[in-house]
C-alpha cells in the first residue's frame, strides 16, 4: 500500500459509498452490525484497538444527506468516519436543493465525497466547480475525497493520463501545496463503476502512480503523504490484491459496502 520512497506508512482508508441507499433506520442497523464485525477483525489487539477496528485502517461511510445525523450518532464512541456525498462551494445562497460546508459540519460529518463519476455524468459536475469545492471543504474542516477517472472511451483512445492530468490539475488548483496531502484522491475508472468490471492490478497501479506523480510535480512531501484509493467494483474477492499495490492506499467501495459483512471483509483485507 505504500511507495518504497515513503519514510512513514500511509494509513489505509476504506470508505463505503452508499449512494442513494438506506434510510435512517437502516443506517442505524447497519452500523450496529458493522461494529462487532470490525471488532472481531481486531480480536488480537488490545481493548482500545478492538474498539476502533483493525489496526492501520481508517474506516468511513459516505451517506445521503438525510442519514448524516444517524450515522454520526452511530459512530459515537468509535472511529468510524462519516462523509457526505456532495456539497456546494458557496457558504450560502439561492441554490435550491444544495447543501453548504457549514451545514455538513453542523451534523458532525467528517468529510465529503466530491466529483464522483455519477455526479459528473448525471448531474453535470464540472472541474470548475470542484476547483472551488475542494478548498471550501478543507477550509470548513472537512476531509475531501476527490474522485477522478477516465471513461471507457477515453481509455480506449489512450486518453487516460490526459484525462487524469486535467482533472487533478483543475480540481486541486485552489488547494495550497501545504494542504494537498489532506485530500484523499479516489481513482475510479468510470467504466468500472457499477459494471462489475474491475481494473487489472497493472491498470490500477499505473493510474494511481500517475496521480501521485501529478501531486509530486507540485510537492514531493505531499506526494508521499497523500492517500490514493481505488474505486470500481471493489469486492471481498479482489480487495486484497488491489490494496496490496504500492500506490493504492485503500478503497472507495460501492455496492459491496451496503452489506456489513462484505464491507468488514474488505476492511480486513486492507489491514
Amino acid at each position: 500500500m505504500n511507495s518504497d520512497s515513503q519514510s512513514e506508512p500511509r494509513t489505509a482508508l476504506v470508505a463505503g459509498n452508499w449512494k442513494m441507499y438506506k434510510t435512517e433506520a437502516e443506517v442505524t442497523q447497519f452500523i450496529a452490525e458493522l461494529r462487532p464485525l470490525l471488532a472481531a477483525g481486531a480480536a488480537g489487539a488490545g481493548q482500545a484497538q478492538r474498539e476502533s477496528g483493525p489496526r492501520g485502517v481508517d474506516v468511513g461511510v459516505c451517506v445521503p444527506f438525510t442519514d448524516l445525523r444517524a450515522a454520526v450518532q452511530g459512530a459515537t464512541g468509535w472511529s468510524l468516519a462519516v462523509y457526505a456525498q456532495n456539497m456546494h462551494q458557496a457558504p450560502e445562497g439561492a441554490f435550491t436543493g444544495e447543501i453548504s460546508a457549514a451545514m455538513l459540519t453542523e451534523t458532525g460529518a467528517d468529510g465529503v465525497v466530491l466529483g464522483h463519476s455519477e455526479r459528473r455524468r448525471l448531474f453535470a459536475e464540472t472541474d470548475r466547480a470542484l476547483a472551488a469545492k475542494v478548498p471550501a471543504a478543507l477550509a470548513a474542516g472537512l476531509q475531501p475525497i476527490l474522485c477522478v477517472g477516465e471513461s471507457e472511451e477515453q481509455r480506449a483512445d489512450g486518453e487516460t493520463e490526459r484525462t487524469l492530468r486535467h482533472q487533478i490539475t483543475q480540481d486541486l488548483e485552489g488547494v495550497d501545496d501545504t494542504r494537498l496531502h489532506e485530500v484523499v484522491i479516489a481513482y475510479e475508472p468510470v467504466w468500472a463503476i457499477g459494471t462489475g468490471k474491475v481494473a487489472t492490478p497493472e491498470q490500477a497501479q499505473d493510474a494511481s502512480a500517475f496521480i501521485r506523480a501529478l501531486v509530486q510535480s507540485r510537492s514531493a512531501a505531499a506526494a508521499e503523504r497523500v492517500r490514493v484509493i481505488y474505486g470500481g467494483s471493489v469486492k471481498p474477492e479482489n480487495a486484497a490484491e488491489l490494496m496490496a499495490l504500492p500506490d493504492i492506499d485503500g478503497a472507495l467501495v460501492g455496492g459491496a459496502s451496503l452489506d456489513p459483512k462484505a464491507f468488514a471483509e474488505i476492511v480486513a483485507a486492507a489491514a
